[in-house]
């Protein structure tokens, strides 16, 4: 199967719009994090993504608000405004036997890291994959549009993560950008092959404090240790583009089927950059 290359924002509107099908499960709890987690190492793969509240002022800032992991059947709404980023949930942000598919990965965690140092493992950014096809697009917008042929909406995107109850258009919204995730990759796989291998992401927080500290000294600032995060789609609607360094991105040497089972894979340990653009 061809895909197109690019796409403009005509061609995407005028698509029906994505939505996920299955059950959204706010995790606002340390109550509800065990159950949560251990629905989600029952998949090989899940879709992963990130919310953060936007600021409309300079200087003002926050952490990200949302993180989402979706199977094909339920998506978990885990509120890091609410709930610390548990043990429990950084045990499958490190796992390699789940792959955590997304756009724009590094971005993610290292917003992520801002709340809590860990080790990230078993990520797959579709900016990285799409690209083996063919296809120059880089948001989850556009890369939805081109391979499946349907429109993700970003109406929500710059609202109120931090909201004392998120609304029913939120939820879906955001469990509908974690879970299209797996579903583009699911189609790519199922066209032409590729090479049948994916770039799985592994990313260290000392790559990602490096960076800031180093981000920050040129900058004239001193770091407090939090970092600054700007909603992700935000940068898209004024073309900016981000790097993709301190991600280690490893070859698997066998196809690793979407919907299939966990495979381990000899890898090589070379680090290199990925263009990033939201």
């Amino acid at each position: 199967m061809a895909f197109l290359s690019t796409i403009d924002n005509d061609s995407v509107a005028s698509l029906p719009a994505a939505r996920f099908p299955g059950r959204i499960v706010i995790v606002d709890s340390e109550e509800q994090i065990e159950a949560a987690c251990l629905d989600l190492q029952r998949s090989a793969v899940i879709g992963f993504d990130t919310e953060t509240r936007p600021s409309f002022r300079a200087g003002v800032s926050y952490k990200v608000g949302l993180l989402q992991l979706s199977t094909a059947e339920v998506c978990y709404l885990f509120r890091l405004s609410h709930i610390r980023l548990d043990n429990r949930i950084l045990k499958i942000l490190g796992s390699r036997q789940i792959l955590k598919v997304g756009a724009d990965i590094a971005g993610d965690i290292r917003s992520l890291h801002a709340l809590r140092t860990f080790h990230a493992d078993g990520f797959v950014d579709l900016q990285v994959e799409a690209s083996r096809w063919g296809i120059e697009e880089k948001s989850l917008r556009k890369l939805s549009a081109i391979v499946l042929g349907e429109r993700v909406s970003k109406a929500q995107r710059l609202s109120n993560w931090e909201a004392e109850v998120l609304t029913q258009q939120q939820r879906e919204y955001a469990a509908t950008d974690a879970w299209v995730c797996t579903r583009i990759l699911e189609v790519l796989q199922q066209s032409e092959s590729k090479g049948g291998e994916l770039t799985i992401i592994s990313v260290s927080p000392v790559e990602h404090t490096a960076q800031y500290r180093a981000k920050h000294k040129r900058e004239g600032g001193e770091s407090g240790g939090n970092e600054s995060h700007k909603p992700k789609e935000a940068s898209e609607a004024k073309g900016g583009k981000q790097s993709g360094k301190g991600a280690r991105h490893h070859r698997h040497k066998r196809r690793h089927k979407a919907t299939g089972e966990a495979t381990r894979s000899s890898h090589s340990d070379k680090p290199t950059a990925t263009k990033k653009q939201e």
